[in-house]
C-alpha cells in the first residue's frame, strides 16, 4: 500500500488512541513516533480535505423509468385490495418503495392524463384538453409545451419512449419532437396485441412507429416487443443516466393476456377473466424488466415511477367493464374518485424510504417537479401545475395542494382538504341516479369516500366557496 493510500486511514485515526497504542506497546518510549504520527495525522487530514474539494468525482445522476399502466382500475394490484387477481412484481415494487392511496389522474382519459404528467400541467394549460385522434386532432400536445423528456434531454440523459403516445400524429408532435431520443410503440389509442392495427374507429389503420418510421413485426406479441425494447434501451445505456417513458398499453382492451394468465383466471366470470388475465401479464411483464435492472446492477441506481393513466373503462369495447373499484364511485371518463383515483408508487433503493403508505392529495402533475428534484434539475420556470412531492415521500408531509381542480367536457371538480365538489357530474359505473337537482354535487371524502349522497344541500356555504374557488381558476386556463 502506498503513503496516498494510507492517509485517508491514518486522517481517520484518533490522535489520543495513538499515543496510547505507542506507550502501551513500548515500555521505553521516544516522543520521535508520537510526533512523526501525530504530524502525518495532519498532514493527512490537508490533503484529503484539498483533495475533496478539488477532484471529488461527481455522482452520477439516477436512471429514470416512468412506468404508465392504461385504464388500470383504482385498486386493481393486491396491495391495494384486489383479491381475485396476481400482481407479485407490482406489490414487490411497493414494498421497495412509497405507495399513494390518495393519488389522482389529472383527467379521466388517456391523452389528457399523459398530457399532464409530461408538461406537468393541467391538461387545459398543457394544450390537449381531450382525446388525440387522427380524424379529430391529429397535432396532439402543441410542440412549444416543454416536456419531462426535454428536461431530462437538456439535464445530460438520455431518453426513450416505449410504448402507447396517444399524443399526436403528425411528425412534431410523434415523440422524437417532444424530447425523446428514441421512440418504439403506437400511436393511437389502441391495437391489436398480435397484427398492431388499429380496428375501433375506422378505416383499419396499421400502427406501429420506430423513431417515426412504421415498422411490422406480423404476429409478434407486442408486451414482448416491448420488453425486448425496453432491454435493449437499457443495455445500450447502462452506462450513461437514462430516463424511459414506458407507456404500457394495458389492461387496456382489447385485454389480450398470455395463455398462462388465461389458464390460471379461467374459473372467473367473463370480462373479469380477461381483465385479470391482462393485468397479471403487465406485472409480469415489470418483473422481468425490473430482474433486468437488478441483473445489470442498477436497480439501486433507478428511479422507478408507476401509477394508471385513470381508472377503468366500462366501454362496450372492455365488455361493460371489469376493473375493480371498491367502494369508490365512478370510471374513465368520470370526474367521480373511481374515474381518477388511481394506484401509484415510486421506489428507488437507498433513497426512498421502502414500505410505506402515503395518504396526502398528490396528482399524475406532480412527477415532473418530483423528478426534476430527485435527479437534481432546475425546475423550468413555465408555470406549473404540479409540486414536488419529495417532502411527501421523504418526510410524510403534508400534501402540497391546498387545492386542485380538474375540468373535462362539461364535468368539472375542486377538492380542497376533504372537501370536493363535482359540477356537471357524470357516473360511468352507473352505481347510482344523478337528477338535476345533483349539477352541484358535494362530499366529504373523510366522511364519505363511496360519493353516493350529495350533501350540497347541507352545506350551502361550502357549495358557494367552493364554486368561487371554480370560477376565479378557469379564468387563468387559457382561451381555446
Amino acid at each position: 500500500m502506498t503513503f496516498t493510500q494510507l492517509l485517508p486511514i491514518i486522517g481517520m485515526l484518533k490522535k489520543e488512541l495513538i499515543v496510547t497504542f505507542i506507550i502501551r506497546k513500548h515500555k521505553r518510549f521516544s516522543l520521535l513516533p508520537v510526533f512523526l504520527v501525530l504530524g502525518l495525522c495532519s498532514v493527512a487530514a490537508q490533503v484529503k480535505k484539498n483533495n475533496s474539494a478539488v477532484t471529488a468525482p461527481t455522482e452520477r445522476k439516477p436512471n429514470v423509468i416512468f412506468i404508465l399502466s392504461d385504464d388500470q382500475g383504482t385498486l386493481d394490484v393486491n396491495s391495494y385490495g384486489a383479491k381475485d387477481l396476481q400482481t407479485p412484481n407490482l406489490d414487490a415494487l411497493a414494498r421497495e418503495g412509497v405507495r399513494f392511496t390518495q393519488f389522482y389522474a389529472a383527467a379521466p382519459v388517456c391523452s389528457p392524463s399523459r398530457a399532464a404528467i409530461l408538461t406537468g400541467k393541467v391538461p387545459q394549460r398543457a394544450g390537449l384538453a381531450g382525446n388525440a385522434a387522427p380524424n379529430r386532432a391529429p397535432e396532439g400536445m402543441p410542440t412549444e409545451q416543454f416536456t419531462l423528456a426535454e428536461m431530462m434531454k437538456q439535464a445530460g440523459y438520455v431518453t426513450g419512449h416505449i410504448g402507447k403516445w396517444h399524443l399526436g400524429y403528425q411528425s412534431a408532435s410523434m415523440p422524437n419532437g417532444q424530447g425523446f431520443d428514441y421512440s418504439f410503440g403506437h400511436l393511437v389509442g389502441c391495437i391489436d396485441n398480435y397484427s398492431h392495427f388499429f380496428y375501433w374507429d375506422g378505416p383499419n389503420k396499421h400502427d406501429l412507429w420506430r423513431n417515426g418510421e412504421e415498422v411490422w413485426y406480423d404476429g409478434q406479441f407486442f408486451p414482448d416487443l416491448l420488453n425486448q425494447e425496453m432491454t435493449s434501451f437499457i443495455e445500450q445505456n447502462k452506462a450513461k443516466p437514462f430516463f424511459v417513458y414506458w407507456a404500457l398499453n394495458y389492461p387496456h382492451y382489447p385485454m389480450q393476456g398470455t395463455e398462462k394468465w388465461r389458464t390460471t383466471y379461467a374459473h372467473l366470470p367473463r370480462p373479469r377473466r380477461d381483465y385479470a388475465a391482462a393485468v397479471s401479464t403487465m406485472d409480469e411483464k415489470i418483473g422481468e424488466i425490473l430482474k433486468k435492472l437488478t441483473d445489470l446492477k442498477l436497480r439501486e441506481h433507478t428511479i422507478i415511477v408507476f401509477m394508471s393513466d385513470h381508472g377503468h373503462s366500462t366501454e362496450e369495447r372492455a365488455m361493460g367493464g371489469a376493473g375493480y373499484a371498491g367502494p369508490f364511485r365512478g370510471a374513465k371518463g368520470s370526474l367521480f374518485e373511481a374515474g381518477l383515483r388511481v394506484p401509484a408508487m415510486i421506489s428507488w433503493p437507498g433513497h426512498v424510504p421502502q414500505n410505506q403508505t402515503r395518504h396526502q392529495l398528490s396528482v399524475g402533475t406532480d412527477w415532473f417537479p418530483t423528478i426534476a428534484e430527485l435527479c437534481g434539475i432546475p425546475v423550468p420556470k413555465d408555470q406549473l401545475d404540479g409540486k414536488s412531492l419529495v417532502p411527501v415521500i421523504t418526510k410524510n408531509s403534508a400534501s402540497p395542494h391546498q387545492r386542485f381542480h380538474w375540468l373535462f367536457d362539461k364535468q368539472w371538480v375542486v377538492r380542497q382538504g376533504d372537501w370536493k365538489l363535482l359540477g356537471n357530474p357524470v357516473d360511468k359505473s352507473n352505481k347510482g341516479k344523478l337528477t338535476p337537482a345533483d349539477s352541484l354535487f358535494l362530499v366529504n371524502l373523510r366522511q364519505d369516500s363511496t360519493e353516493m349522497k350529495n350533501t350540497a344541500a347541507q352545506h350551502p356555504e361550502m357549495v358557494t366557496k367552493l364554486k368561487a374557488l371554480h370560477q376565479e381558476w378557469i379564468k387563468t386556463i387559457p382561451a381555446k
